[in-house]
């Protein structure tokens, strides 16, 4: 009877060594960032998070008329889209890439219309009021202030730099890094989206 219960057990040990090791929790697992919206998307439609549900949801703040920062990120991120895209079509069409401008008075809908093009065919370029801007970027961590040009509308806008994977359900996954090149991008993407 002990040999047999010994024989079970080194049985259920191998097997149990043959699964897949368990799921490594998000990173932003519990975090406190993301939430409702309701903004303009490039096409002058009104949208909310809920449009999104069920979608893994990449979130970048910026504007469209930030002179290198913004478009570099952002050209980085959906070339790691892309690439995802090549090497998963089906995972990464769950993904909806998502820029939220931090300039509304410039980032009009046609404005990133034009902006949201060059980049990737699904981006989804929002904008609003300047305060719904600033109530999204608060419940989305973001922190941006504007800085003065040499002209009213030659302003700048120091803003947080971060790509944030939200789950289906809204809640934050991981950052996804946007400076490390599109292959980091990629890997990320495939590492987070189930």
């Amino acid at each position: 009877m002990n040999k047999l219960r010994s024989l079970i057990l080194v049985g259920a040990l191998l097997l149990a060594g043959c699964g897949a090791a368990p799921a490594t929790p998000p990173p932003l697992q519990g975090a406190t960032m993301g939430g409702a919206f309701s903004l303009v998307d490039q096409n002058n439609r009104r949208v909310t998070d809920r449009d999104f549900a069920g979608k893994y949801r990449l979130v970048y703040f910026g504007f469209s008329f930030c002179p290198d920062v913004c478009p570099v990120d952002l050209a980085q991120l959906a070339r790691g889209l892309k690439a995802f895209e090549a090497s998963d079509p089906a995972r990464a069409a769950q993904v909806v890439p998502i820029f939220i401008t931090v300039d509304p008075a410039r980032d009009t809908p046609a404005e990133l219309k034009k902006f949201a093009a060059a980049f990737h065919p699904r981006l989804v370029a929002l904008t609003g009021t300047e305060a719904e801007i600033a109530a999204t970027a608060k419940r989305y961590a973001v922190a941006f202030s504007q800085q003065p040009g040499a002209s009213a509308d030659s302003y700048t806008i120091d803003h947080s730099r971060m790509a944030v994977l939200y789950g289906p359900d809204g809640a934050p996954v991981a950052i996804i890094p946007h400076d490390a090149g599109p292959a980091a991008a990629a890997k990320a993407l495939d590492q987070w989206v189930s």
